[in-house]
């Protein structure tokens, strides 16, 4: 091993590990065999199972909280190393009952006995501890515990819960949850970390998946997460074509061998009654069964027919950020070659439009500014509109470990919810009064001398229009627009503007707004005027995705205005690039977004709409006006996994993989390609989305070229310069490239404008942007403040989360109101409660808590018969259409 750090000899053999390396990486690096049953290499190390005794110079110790020093000399095999080694674990397993040692028992304290020559007979402990069977996806056999305390410190240390504790004395030292009682009740999130690091089987997911871990499985499948934006590599374990267990990977890039509940656990769908698994064709007003040559000539028929009644642009896609890249760029490309419209769109619009056009606006490209690793180096993190702790868990967790360790925290988000719990300042605006709270901010920074002149001077511009707007932002006022203290303004922004490395993380609480592209470009001001971008002394600016494939989706042009790689289709030097490729011209003028689709449609314009992979009767805002875009609609397709609210309404419904059954790609939060892998095939008949559109395709007498996922990924980067070094062997070897990648022999960009910004001047661009109000405010007749997310247990719509265990986690819908608005309309805690807005009606489940400010309401949209999408508005952001599903006038109307 080479490289700088501490040398250290290892039974003959010298390495180099890091400085404040254990003597038990040391061994590790060399090669050698060492057991340590209360050590997992995720945290930190306790020392107290004696099985990794190693002699250092003479010396016995235990490895794992031995520090290796320059030149020791370690000794880990001699007679007497190994006595002492199988004397600890005889101890041990003389305590537990036989089972534990049974044959073939997987575990990794079954598998050192074994390896030491202890006899199964060892184990002679009486048992009778009993357990606890409460949760889905964790069963606890008390009488395994061999209180080794590794479950209880991946709770606090890796997933940042706390959930678990070691109770009782002695001999009869056991895990337990901290709150006592059953496991269910208890404040885990079943992220699957305790049952991962349990070397004893005391801790097990229930089911064929019992013993298995992420360093102990049989051979797997590996692939990138289909929830989230995090990108969690994760290994699939299947036998005969169902997957028996999904495990993080240890060596994953960005979740580094933790998941969350979603990723490790809600595959059940996979094999739900309900997948759809033919094709689906409406006759008489009815959906019936039918074959794939029948379906496929059907959609070629409307489409056909849309375009004759009323051109090309009669016919719209909205693609999936569910989809692969490459099905999206199939996708796109079948619209803009075959069919002669850049009607094609994805939900990137309904979420993260604002990102791409505010990051672009502020430095030239639509992604974060930084690969996420370097947040392990920031001294002040600033989270913004985003609940990662429940909406991108192992990125939260990741977050709440630096903040564990030093770093300052900053949480601006109206309710106290996550990591807002640790925050030293935790900031909760009104919602919709994003841009004044970051002027506000910005106003401090400048006012008290914490810019980086010589940064603004020399790679920014608008530094004095933005003074000028500055000025009228003083945090009094500030404090009159937004609600929040002008001492906790002030107090955040010397937090900010005083550390080192600071680090902005944000999520759909910017975005999701009227003016969220305002938001977004004026939250870009402050690491603008502190030089945290392009620089290296900051970690700049991370949008967290909401779903797994948001950014790729948009990176590979399925999107109205832009081509793959976020080229205009209003340039000619990029149209000519892609119809080079091609072979086809490309529409110059750009195409519908999905709310001028559902407009379209309502107005008679529209004639064919293919939907892929979202159920918008469930997840757009003003729903009912989009069921009635879709009864409007002449002819519409939808690809799907269930028979959706969405697919009801459609002339023909397609069965397609999920992500666990596809071939592809994806792009994370923060731009890296990864690998998508299929562990298991997709049921019956149903295909993926990539055959599919080449399907179709051949069906209308044209042909797509680029007939597997990979020669589609080649052929994006000759379209897209910026992907041109990416292809599926390169990624199956390295394991994850971000983009810019123009050449396939130097690496990704991680860090962005190192030497010069993306935008046309080379400079980062400051955005005097005015504060606007919101587009709806509370009044007499709807008093309260709706906001819109995502909890911890499900996903989206639900279609996936809700089909299994899960909903043992989380049943129903809930309406989060504070007590004080309870009291006033007559509310009592877990009773039916109906929503009312200026739009529809919602009924949901009251919960009582101080989490949600005075005069505001939360719930999730999780549970599409609850409505709530019925009560949203079509109020979109003004530059990207983006949705303002976080501010919604409502009021309670009774139960």
């Amino acid at each position: 091993m080479t490289g700088t750090g501490v040398r250290v000899g290892v039974d003959g053999t010298d390495v180099t590990v890091p400085e404040g390396a254990s003597l038990l990486a040391a061994v590790r690096a060399a090669g050698a065999e060492l057991p340590a049953l209360c050590s997992d290499e995720r945290m930190s190390p306790s020392g107290s199972c004696r099985t990794c005794l190693v002699t250092v110079d003479g010396l016995t110790v235990a490895a794992c909280v031995t520090p290796a020093a320059p030149g020791v000399r370690v000794e880990t095999a001699t007679d007497a190393l190994l006595r002492l080694r199988r004397e600890a674990v005889e101890v041990i397993a003389s305590a537990l009952p036989p089972r534990a040692l049974a044959d073939g028992d997987p575990s990794e304290l079954a598998e050192l006995c074994r390896s030491l020559d202890v006899p199964p007979d060892t184990a002679q402990g009486a048992g009778g501890r009993g357990g606890d069977d409460s949760h889905p996806y964790v069963r606890l056999d008390r009488d395994l515990c061999i209180a080794c305390g590794r479950c209880v410190r991946m709770c606090a240390e890796v997933q940042g819960t706390f959930a678990l504790t070691l109770t009782g004395r002695g001999a009869d030292t056991v895990v337990a949850p901290g709150t006592g009682g059953s496991w269910a009740d208890s404040d885990c999130v079943a992220c699957g970390g305790c049952v991962d690091t349990c070397p004893t089987g005391a801790l097990t997911e229930p089911g064929p998946a019992r013993g298995l871990t992420s360093a102990h499985h049989p051979p797997a499948t590996r692939t990138t997460c289909g929830y989230c934006g995090v990108g969690c590599a994760l290994d699939v374990v299947t036998a005969d074509d169902r997957v028996t267990a999904v495990l993080p990977a240890r060596d994953g890039p960005v979740n580094q061998g933790h998941a969350c509940v979603k990723g490790r656990f809600a595959h059940g769908y996979l094999t739900s009654g309900e997948r759809l698994t033919r094709p689906l064709l409406k006759r008489a007003g009815r959906l019936e069964p039918a074959g794939w040559d029948e379906a496929l000539a059907r959609v070629a028929r409307g489409l056909r027919a849309a375009v004759a009644e009323g051109g090309p642009d009669a016919v719209a896609v909205i693609s999936s950020a569910r989809a692969t890249n490459e099905e999206n760029y199939l996708v796109q490309k079948f619209l803009r070659t075959v069919v002669g419209t850049n009607n094609v769109d994805n939900c990137s619009r309904l979420c993260h439009s604002p990102s791409a056009a505010g990051l672009t606006a502020s430095f030239g490209l639509s992604g974060g500014t930084d690969g996420f690793d370097d947040v392990e180096r920031s001294d002040c993190l600033l989270v913004v509109g985003a609940n990662p702790v429940e909406a991108h868990p192992v990125v939260g967790a990741r977050l709440l470990r630096r903040v564990l360790h030093g770093a300052r925290l900053v949480v601006a988000d109206p309710r106290a919810v996550g990591l807002a719990a640790h925050a030293d300042v935790h900031l909760r605006p009104r919602p919709g009064t994003n841009v004044a709270l970051f002027h506000g901010l910005a106003h401090v920074l400048l006012a008290e001398g914490m810019t980086d002149e010589a940064f603004l001077r020399e790679r920014a511009t608008g530094l004095p229009e933005l003074t000028r707007l500055l000025a009228e932002h003083p945090p009094d006022r500030v404090a009159d627009i937004t609600g929040v203290p002008a001492a906790d303004l002030i107090a955040a922004a010397r937090l900010y503007g005083r550390a080192r490395c600071p680090a902005i993380v944000y999520g759909l609480g910017v975005t999701e707004h009227l003016h969220g592209t305002d938001g977004v470009r004026t939250l870009a001001n402050l690491a603008i005027l502190r030089g945290a971008v392009g620089t290296g002394r900051g970690h700049g600016v991370s949008p967290l995705r909401g779903q797994n494939n948001v950014q790729g989706a948009s990176d590979m042009g399925a999107l109205p205005d832009l081509l793959p790689g976020y080229g205009k289709v209003t340039d000619p030097v990029a149209r000519a690039r892609a119809a080079r490729v091609w072979g086809a011209p490309v529409p110059e003028r750009p195409g519908l977004r999905i709310p001028g689709m559902f407009a379209a449609a309502r107005a008679g314009r529209l004639r064919a709409l293919w939907v892929i992979g979202e159920d918008v009767c469930a997840t757009d805002p003003d729903a009912g006006n989009v069921a009635a875009a879709l009864d409007a609609c002449p002819f519409v397709v939808c690809s799907e996994l269930f028979l959706s609210g969405t697919a009801r309404r459609a002339d023909v419904v397609l069965p397609v993989a999920s992500w666990l059954e596809k071939d592809g790609t994806f792009v994370n939060f923060d731009r890296r390609f990864q690998r998508v892998r299929p562990a298991v095939p997709p049921p019956g008949e149903a295909r993926s989305d990539f055959d599919v559109v080449h399907a179709v395709a051949a069906a209308m007498g044209a042909a797509l070229g680029c007939p597997t996922p990979a020669a589609a990924l080649d052929e994006c980067g000759r379209v897209a310069p910026v992907f041109a070094g990416l292809s599926h062997g390169r990624l199956d070897r390295e394991g994850a490239v971000p983009w810019p990648c123009p050449d396939p022999g130097r690496p990704g960009e991680a860090h962005l404008y190192r030497e010069r910004f993306a935008t046309p001047d080379g400079r980062a661009h400051l955005a005097a942007a005015p504060y606007l109000p919101p587009g709806e405010r509370p009044d007499d007749d709807y008093p309260l403040i709706l906001v819109t997310g995502r909890r911890w247990a499900h996903y989206n719509s639900g279609s996936m989360t809700r089909r299994g265990p899960h909903l043992a986690l989380d049943p129903v819908d809930f309406l989060d109101l504070h007590p004080g608005d309870a009291h006033r309309y007559g509310v009592r805690d877990g009773e039916p409660v109906t929503l009312e807005s200026r739009h529809g009606r919602a009924r949901l489940i009251a919960r009582l808590g101080e989490q949600t400010a005075p005069g505001q309401v939360f719930c999730s949209f999780h549970f599409p018969a609850s409505g709530v999408n019925r009560l949203t508005s079509a109020h979109a952001d003004t530059v990207t259409s983006c949705p303002e599903y976080k501010v919604t006038a409502v009021r309670v109307v009774g139960s």
